[in-house]
């Protein structure tokens, strides 16, 4: 049975400017098994190209543009498939700009039919003519719904879905979100990682360090997730969701060995849980992660809507 697998960037294969131990050989063995994958990121500011060229700095070549999917891609794909002659006004960097250009989707800041919001920069004066088109008009679209995301271990930057708010606000419209945990983001991946296997695979594993993103979105998908803890989510705060992981796993360096084999393991194996007695615990058990889930002060809102 043949597994590919959808793998989030930051918090599972590096945090910051440094890879998490275990990284290199997990995609080294992705390679060389011939394993399909493709990385799954809500970041609509890079291009794939600058992704690839990001990894094979922290230490990890051989990869190129086709191994990445953003949630730019995901948005001009929407525009492509859903209206191909809209024009667009967008808030947004390098990624989104380069993605909608490239499917010959135009800019227009006079009547735009979209307003696209996208991570990056902005001023009030974009702001404000975002602001006047959806006024006259133009539907809100936000590339992802990720309110802030992390820059360091104690730093954050405004999100894709903070900007599309204000918007929201102002206007008193509604925004779209694509990206993660959207079904369409997980669909249109399913599709490239089909195509770059050349068939379906058998089974697909969405890996991710997000309850509210990679782990929503795979649970609607319909698919696997494996939850790793080398990022944004602490274990005890795993059961205060409704939908739970498939697995949980202290990071990609526990499925080396897996994709090497090619023989899968399941839930009650997971490192995460490799302190617990589970004599007498039936295999299935819904929420491993239950006796975890302590009432703690959160010290912001989630991460996405």
């Amino acid at each position: 049975m043949k597994t590919g697998y959808l793998i989030d960037m930051d918090g599972v294969i590096y945090r910051e400017n440094q890879l998490i131990p275990g990284a290199v050989e997990f995609v080294q063995a992705l390679v060389s098994t011939g394993t399909p994958f493709l990385f799954l990121t809500n970041n609509s500011a890079p291009t794939p190209e600058d992704l690839a060229v990001r990894l094979r700095h922290l230490g990890i070549n051989g990869l190129a543009a086709k191994h990445f999917y953003t949630s730019a891609l995901n948005t001009s794909d929407f525009l492509s498939e859903t209206d191909p002659n809209c024009t667009v006004f967008v808030l947004g960097e390098g990624g989104i700009l380069t993605a909608l250009h490239e499917r010959k989707i135009a800019s227009d800041s006079i009547k735009p039919h979209y307003v696209v919001v996208g991570e990056g920069a902005t001023t009030m004066d974009r702001l404000a003519k975002a602001h006047e088109c959806i006024e006259k008009g133009a539907r809100l679209l936000a590339t992802n719904p990720d309110n802030w995301c992390p820059v360091s271990h104690d730093k954050t930057r405004p999100g894709a879905g903070a900007t599309a708010a204000f918007l929201e606000a102002s206007t008193g419209r509604r925004a779209y979100y694509l990206g993660k945990p959207n079904g369409y983001m997980f669909h249109r991946a399913r599709r490239k990682l089909a195509s770059l296997a050349m068939k379906e695979p058998d089974e697909v594993v969405m890996i991710g360090d997000t309850m509210e993103t990679d782990i929503r979105g795979a649970f609607e998908a319909g698919i696997q997730s494996f939850l790793v803890l080398s990022g944004s989510t602490q274990l005890e705060h795993v059961g205060d969701h409704v939908y739970q992981p498939t697995r949980i796993l202290q990071s990609v360096a526990d499925l080396v060995d897996e994709v090497k084999t090619g023989k899968p393991g399941d839930r009650m194996d997971s490192p995460a849980f490799g302190h617990m007695d589970s004599h007498g615990v039936r295999s299935g058990v819904r929420h491993q992660t239950d006796i975890f889930a302590l009432h703690k002060p959160r010290p912001r809102p989630a991460m996405t809507k």
